[in-house]
């Protein structure tokens, strides 16, 4: 039992996971190139079957560039709901297993069997489980690495796919990551293994044959981080995490308003607070919601679901202001208003859509920024000149 409990981590991740589930509805395109994304120029590619694949296009490759690689690709707009319903079912699998369950996006997940092995067998035996599971009730398929620690079963996950599984033993750990190239080291991208190179230093086995100082020199500070990956050493544990449904905000006024210009600018403090506590969590939204409510108590609320997930407050300040503009000349006044971030998807398993229009990367920017003073200095330190407080000065009364 000790030594099967050496082994009980394993990453489980769904193959081509978009494309898959279109593919449930659609059987005629299987062995097919297919791509999820929306077909503008401006779009990127969210997901690739392995015949596109083939052709070298990759997830968050621009759309124009895809279609050149791949001109008879079959093209899908993405159905976000769906693929949401089916991650909750997914997670729902590995909950049904044990408790330790991290997500790491809608599509993968780390999984600490450790505790369920009297239950249901050898990690090895979890694995297939969970791809038989999967398969039936799900209709996808799931490649499952399972190793002693996170980093080398996420490794083992990547290279038995598609629809594989594999376990590396704990006693052959750095056996196996001695064999890979260097680029399979988290941390380690092209430019990186490039350095590297330039350095003899080609595989796993070479980085850690290299003396420590030495990796230091080139790499800095990550270099002892890259060297402990070489000798498969990782000591996190899987952190139980659940992902947010949806994040925003809401402001009941003092007294109930029919200032538009008011609404407006509390919507764009709204907009502000909620795109903060996204990029906090390292979210982003596909969906932004208005919520209005009445001196009579009555509530009403408009959602829209954008192209590209956001976690900027002028984009989400946009959309929200789109939405009071739907709504048309308003019967009575406004007791409340709410700006909600909804359709959640971890900011780093998300490609962003390319923009022609730099604006959107220079709010993100400027934004960013505001977080880091604010997180120094507090939340009031440096606001949009819209939401600064009127002062009062020698030819101006205070103004409420």
């Amino acid at each position: 039992m000790r030594e099967l409990r050496r082994t009980s981590i394993l990453h489980v991740d769904m193959d081509a996971f978009f494309v898959s589930v279109e593919l449930r509805t659609r059987p005629e395109l299987r062995g097919k190139p297919v791509i999820v994304g929306f077909p503008g120029a401006r779009s990127v590619v969210l997901s690739a079957s392995y015949e596109a694949r083939s052709t070298g296009v990759r997830s968050a490759m621009p759309m124009a560039n895809a279609m050149r690689l791949c001109p008879a690709a079959i093209i899908i707009e993405p159905r976000h709901s769906v693929y949401y319903e089916v991650s909750r079912q997914l997670m729902a699998i590995f909950e049904s297993m044990t408790d330790l369950v991290e997500p790491l996006s809608v599509d993968e997940a780390f999984l600490d069997v450790g505790g369920a092995i009297r239950r249901l067998g050898p990690p090895l035996e979890i694995g297939h489980l969970i791809r038989r599971r999967v398969a039936s009730e799900l209709g996808i398929t799931a490649s499952v690495g399972i190793a002693a620690n996170k980093f080398v079963a996420k490794i083992a996950s990547t290279y038995c796919k598609p629809d594989g599984i594999l376990l590396i033993e704990a006693g052959q750990t750095v056996a196996y990551l001695h064999s890979l190239p260097v680029s399979a080291l988290w941390g380690v991208g092209a430019k990186t293994a490039d350095v590297l190179a330039r350095l003899g230093i080609r595989t796993v086995a070479d980085v850690a044959a290299t003396p420590l100082a030495s990796l230091k020199k080139v790499l800095g500070a990550s270099g002892e981080h890259v060297h402990r990956l070489s000798m498969g050493v990782d000591p996190r544990s899987v952190t139980p995490v659940r992902l947010e449904k949806s994040i925003g905000s809401e402001e009941t006024f003092s007294v109930d308003t029919w200032d538009d210009e008011l609404l407006h600018r509390e919507l764009l403090r709204l907009s502000h607070r909620t795109a903060s506590r996204l990029r906090s969590a390292g979210m982003l939204a596909r969906t932004i919601a208005l919520k209005l409510r009445y001196a009579d108590f009555s509530t009403i609320s408009r959602s829209k679901t954008v192209q590209t997930p956001v976690d900027s407050a002028q984009l989400i300040y946009q959309v929200a202001s789109q939405l009071l503009a739907s709504l048309g000349q308003r019967p009575m006044s406004v007791r409340l208003v709410g700006v909600r971030a909804e359709q959640l998807e971890p900011a780093r398993q998300t490609s962003l859509q390319l923009s022609l229009d730099r604006r959107d990367d220079n709010w993100r920017s400027a934004e960013q920024a505001l977080d880091k003073v604010a997180e120094r200095f507090g939340s009031k330190t440096v606001l949009p000149a819209r939401l600064l407080e009127p002062q009062p000065g020698p030819d101006r009364p205070d103004v409420p």
